[in-house]
């Protein structure tokens, strides 16, 4: 049975779009291969999910329809000539942080068509948000193979690539924004007294809940957030706080670092 997809790299999102892949029926086992570095995620990858594992993955770029990268940014530099005369005429789906078009164009210069993605890590429990910018128009045949792999972590939007950077700032890196305010609710609960483990268990839930109910919701978040707002309440008092913080004003300077830091590894 003919290779379709190649992976190059098996870390914890290649893991996660293996088994999304293989889970929703789109490829048997059989028709995907991976390799990766000096570690044991592709050996893992395959004993995990059944797909092949091959340490020399040149072979297999010829038969392919699409390969990933998902490799470590700083690998790129490493795929060779051969490998990339290897991917000639084939789809390449790169989701490799800061690494823009025109760098992926030039490593794979014969490619039929190359697509950057910035997926974001709860991917990994098909729960992720993912952007895609293409270097040209994509095909019938290649939609499908894009939209298809990015499914397999969640929900995915197609961007034009200048907008990459703001998405690596908001949805790339904003899971690491929701865990250090999880981080923040248990430990100012623990400062109120309650057991950390309660408290712990409290912030999560209460992270979950809110945001099941805004996706599920009509009403804006600025609306949920009114609703359950009584004048002179206790949410009330604590809005105050974070209104006399500036908490916009900060989350505004955190996403503009994040997306002048996402350019600058981009352009360098």
């Amino acid at each position: 049975m003919p290779i379709k997809i190649t992976f190059i790299g098996a870390g914890r999102m290649a893991s996660a779009i293996v088994q999304g892949l293989l889970e929703k029926g789109h490829y048997v086992p059989e028709e995907i291969a991976c390799t990766c570095g000096d570690d044991s995620t592709g050996p893992a990858l395959a004993e995990t999910t059944g797909i092949l594992f091959m340490p020399e993955i040149t072979s297999a770029l010829h038969e392919t329809e699409a390969v990933v990268l998902a490799c470590k940014p700083q690998q790129f530099t490493a795929v060779t000539a051969e490998l990339a005369e290897a991917a000639r005429g084939k789809l390449i789906l790169s989701i490799l942080a800061g690494t823009p078009l025109v760098r992926l164009s030039e490593k794979f210069a014969h490619a039929r068509n190359v697509v950057r993605t910035m997926p974001n890590t709860p991917g990994q429990i098909g729960a992720g948000v993912s952007a895609f910018a293409p270097l040209r128009e994509l095909s019938e045949k290649d939609v499908e193979i894009v939209e298809n792999t990015l499914s397999a972590l969640g929900n995915f939007h197609e961007v034009e690539e200048e907008d990459l950077d703001a998405v690596t700032a908001l949805s790339g890196s904003g899971p690491a924004y929701v865990f250090e305010f999880a981080a923040a609710l248990r430990e100012a609960g623990v400062n109120c007294g309650l057991d950390e483990s309660l408290a712990d268990t409290l912030a999560v839930d209460t992270l979950l809940g809110a945001a099941m109910l805004l996706a599920e919701s009509e009403e804006t978040a600025e609306a949920l957030r009114n609703a359950v707002t009584s004048p002179g309440g206790t949410t009330a008092a604590a809005l105050k706080v974070l209104e006399e913080g500036d908490l916009r004003r900060l989350v505004d300077q955190a996403l503009a670092a994040a997306k002048a830091r996402s350019i600058e590894l981009a352009s360098g």
